[in-house]
């Protein structure tokens, strides 16, 4: 169902210090893969992304290291993505791609962070022109259709991780959109790293869950 645009804000999100710079972004990447490994991943997921010394170390209980993203981006093709779009990136953003230029796993509806010569305008995307489409084609969307219309898409798979450039915090960075087409209502955020460590958080809480069952 297609929702009208109530755009929900959760306060808890602006609690985590904003990463910025490529160290930053290394070190909570690192933990990330860490964790999703060890709460999300099933088993024939974690065949995929583990050797045999590495999930037999996991059955033992011990710790696997696993990075989940890319090599970083070069300074001269994040340059060449912002020229495309006619942007300069957020802090936050630039400072992932600096570590890395994409990610394969996130603890959300959503296959992974493009690359930087992947990000686009949601409305040019073939998925986000679609959703865009059908929410202009029901009266009550306008909102939605008009932060569409203006976001850059940054991750997409069911649901889509957005940006916009044109709400700007006192820090540079954009506000960030966590969308569920089927749902509507997308969940604001203050920065992308705000959205990114929003999923390390659900990932901490189930972990947390598991061992206190445990």
């Amino acid at each position: 169902m297609i929702g009208v645009s109530e755009t929900t804000e959760p306060d808890e999100n602006a609690a985590a210090a904003v990463l910025t710079t490529p160290q930053e972004w290394r070190v909570f990447l690192e933990r990330y893969g860490e964790l999703y490994v060890k709460v999300r991943a099933d088993g024939e997921e974690l065949v995929d992304l583990l050797d045999d010394d590495q999930l037999e170390v996991l059955d033992q209980g011990g710790r696997v290291e696993l990075w989940l993203g890319e090599a970083p981006a070069r300074e001269e093709a994040l340059v060449e993505s912002e020229e495309r779009l006619g942007v300069r990136f957020p802090p936050s953003l630039r400072g992932f791609f600096l570590a890395s230029d994409g990610w394969t796993r996130l603890d959300a509806w959503v296959d992974g962070v493009h690359p930087c010569d992947r990000v686009l305008w949601m409305r040019d995307s073939d998925a986000g022109g679609r959703v865009t489409e059908t929410y202009d084609s029901i009266p009550g969307n306008e909102d939605d259709v008009q932060l569409f219309r203006r976001c850059v898409e940054i991750a997409r798979g069911e649901d889509f991780w957005l940006l916009d450039p044109t709400d700007v915090g006192p820090d540079g960075e954009w506000a960030a959109y966590e969308f569920a087409p089927k749902y509507g209502n997308p969940t604001k955020y203050p920065s992308f790293s705000a959205l990114f460590h929003s999923g390390y958080e659900s990932m901490d809480e189930d972990d947390d869950g598991d061992e206190d069952m445990g």
